[in-house]
C-alpha cells in the first residue's frame, strides 16, 4: 500500500499556506483581525518564532498588514479580478490603451513602461503558433504593466515579422489606443483569442521586475489572438503575480 506524500516544507511555510488559503477564499475576510500569535501557538503547536516567520511571509505577500497596537489584520483586497476579454477589443477613437480604461473603471491608474522592441528569433511555441521554421523571426514588444505605481505584469507580445514591418509595433514608443486598435486599422481586426492558463515558480526576471516576495508561483497565460479567417496576428505571454490576481472568464453554456 503506498505511503501518503508528506508536506516536507518547514512548518512556517505549511502555516502560512493556510492562511493564505483562507484569505484567499475569503473565509477570513478582508479587514478582519488575524488570531493572536498566542492563538496561532495553541492551534499549530509551534513556537512564537515559527508563528512570527509565518506571518512575515504574508506580510511579505501583502496580504496582512500590521497596524501598532491594535493586531494584525488581512489587507483591505486581496485578489483583483481581472477579466481578459475586456482587453481585446479595439479602443474607441481617440481613448488610451485598454490597460488605462479598465483601470480607471476600478478606480486605479493604470501605466505601461516599454521595455525592449525587437526583431527576435521567438520562442518554440509562439514559432509554432506562427508557422515559422527554423530560423523565422517576430516582432516582439516588452512591457511592464503598473497599477497604481505598481507592477503588475510582465508582457511578452510578438507579431509577424511581415506585417509588423515598417509599422508603429517596430518603434520603441507606446501605440495610441495599443496593439488591438492598430492591427484594426491595418485591416487585422482581432476576432477572438484563446488562453493557455497556467502556474510556475517566477524566473529571476519577473521577480526583480514584478518585485515578487519569497515563493510566490506566477500565473502565466499564453495568448493566441487571430482574425475572422483564422490567421494568427498577435501571442502575448503575461505573468502576473498569482497571489494578487485572478482571472475571469465568461463562458457560453451552448454549443
Amino acid at each position: 500500500m503506498a505511503r501518503p506524500h508528506e508536506d516536507t516544507r518547514p512548518s512556517h511555510k505549511q502555516i502560512a499556506a493556510e492562511l493564505r488559503a483562507l484569505i484567499l477564499s475569503g473565509d477570513m475576510a478582508p479587514g478582519s483581525k488575524v488570531p493572536s500569535v498566542r492563538d496561532l501557538i495553541s492551534k499549530y503547536g509551534v513556537v512564537n518564532q515559527t508563528i512570527q516567520r509565518a506571518l512575515k511571509l504574508l506580510k511579505d505577500e501583502q496580504l496582512l498588514v500590521g497596524k501598532a497596537g491594535a493586531g494584525i489584520f488581512v489587507r483591505g483586497t486581496t485578489q483583483q479580478v481581472i477579466d481578459p476579454a475586456s482587453y481585446m477589443p479595439p479602443s474607441q477613437e481617440g481613448a488610451p490603451y485598454s490597460w488605462i480604461t479598465e483601470a480607471a473603471k476600478r478606480n486605479q491608474q493604470g501605466s505601461t513602461e516599454l521595455l525592449e522592441v525587437a526583431e527576435v528569433e521567438p520562442p518554440a511555441q509562439v514559432a509554432e503558433v506562427f508557422g515559422l521554421s527554423q530560423g523565422g523571426t517576430v516582432v516582439m514588444r516588452h512591457r511592464l504593466m503598473r497599477l497604481d505605481g505598481e507592477p503588475a505584469e510582465l508582457v511578452h507580445s510578438y507579431y509577424p515579422a511581415d506585417i509588423a514591418r515598417g509599422t508603429a509595433l517596430t518603434h520603441r514608443r507606446r501605440i495610441k489606443g495599443g496593439s488591438p486598435t492598430l492591427l484594426a486599422e491595418m485591416g487585422y481586426a482581432p476576432k477572438d483569442a484563446v488562453d493557455r492558463v497556467s502556474v510556475r515558480v517566477p524566473t529571476p526576471e519577473e521577480v526583480r521586475l514584478l518585485e515578487l516576495p519569497e515563493d510566490v508561483p506566477v500565473l502565466r497565460t499564453f495568448r493566441i489572438v487571430a482574425t475572422d479567417a483564422d490567421l494568427p496576428i498577435e501571442v502575448s505571454v503575461m505573468v502576473k503575480a498569482g497571489h494578487l490576481y485572478e482571472l475571469q472568464y465568461r463562458l457560453p453554456c451552448h454549443p
